[in-house]
């Protein structure tokens, strides 16, 4: 871990803005797209980049922002990361983005997250607030394979019902689905009756599959390597070098994903999510007039 002084804290504009306070990760998952080559690290992935001074430049930041928007974290960084415990600079942010009336969008694969639970309550009654959890596996040691260092899908479902008790509105990223690991119909399945069990507003899956580039792709077939003998081969024998990487069973998988979140009043379309999140109170009643 080591700290910088970031120039900015917000990206985008409009009703669009994100913000990372960490950079790199120490959850350990074996398909981390962050790791690839194309975001530039010039440290270690686990080497945590801290922005030290993200609360002030975040408060700068609001203070000169006339429209309210809903800001996002967690893109690229988990903002629960092993070291928030102790930094506790994503509890910041939030308090800042409360106190200035603005929403939040968080996206975590943590339990850390009930730590701010209160604090999101508290935004979520005055403008907006999302938590999104990512499921890839309902079998728990299969978790720990992949997503090593981090709770596993028993305590996420857990925190996704207790956000619902909150009155807290929840997204699952249902991503990746990893070809001959998880791509059964049993481990959807599973997956989308605990959506369904805590009530998510949203489901996104873009597809059943994963994708892989310089960087990463070395990463997870190490990870491959060690453990799923045999493995690597079978992906490089199906794939090649592609970025890609669809399940052979994806059609079938995204019928079910579709079909189920159709019955159960699940919105499903990635953008019809992203817009549900990106918009404020206000937002959502010139919507209601415009119909």
């Amino acid at each position: 871990m080591h700290f910088v002084d970031a120039k900015g804290i917000l990206t985008g504009s409009g009703g669009r803005c994100g913000m990372n306070v960490y950079r790199g990760c120490t959850h350990g998952c074996i398909y981390c797209d962050s790791r690839s080559k194309c975001y530039q690290f010039t440290h270690p992935f686990e080497d945590i980049e801290v922005k030290q001074n993200a609360p002030a430049l975040l408060e700068d930041a609001l203070r000169r922002r006339r429209r309210k928007c809903v800001i996002g974290t967690g893109a690229m960084s988990d903002p629960y990361m092993h070291c928030e415990e102790r930094l506790m600079l994503t509890r910041r942010c939030l308090e800042i983005i409360h106190r200035y009336g603005f929403g939040a969008a968080v996206q975590t694969k943590s339990d850390m997250v009930l730590r701010d639970i209160e604090l999101l309550a508290g935004i979520n009654e005055s403008a907006k607030a999302v938590v999104q959890m990512t499921l890839t596996t309902y079998d728990d040691r299969l978790c720990s394979i992949i997503e090593p260092n981090v709770c596993n899908t028993k305590r996420r479902a857990e925190v996704l019902r207790i956000m619902r008790d909150e009155g807290i509105p929840t997204v699952v990223w249902l991503t990746p689905i990893l070809p001959f690991i998880n791509d059964t119909k049993e481990n959807i399945s599973a997956l989308l009756d605990i959506c369904a069990d805590a009530g998510v507003k949203g489901i996104i899956c873009f597809d059943m599959g994963l994708t892989l580039r310089e960087g990463d792709r070395e990463y997870y077939y190490d990870a491959l390597d060690r453990h799923f003998p045999g493995m690597k081969r079978r992906y490089i024998g199906t794939y090649g070098n592609a970025y890609e990487l669809p399940s052979p069973d994806a059609p079938a998988l995204m019928r079910l994903f579709r079909e189920f979140c159709r019955s159960h009043g699940i919105m499903s379309d990635p953008d019809e999510i992203f817009s549900y999140m990106q918009k404020m109170p206000e937002d959502e009643q010139l919507s209601l007039f415009d119909i």
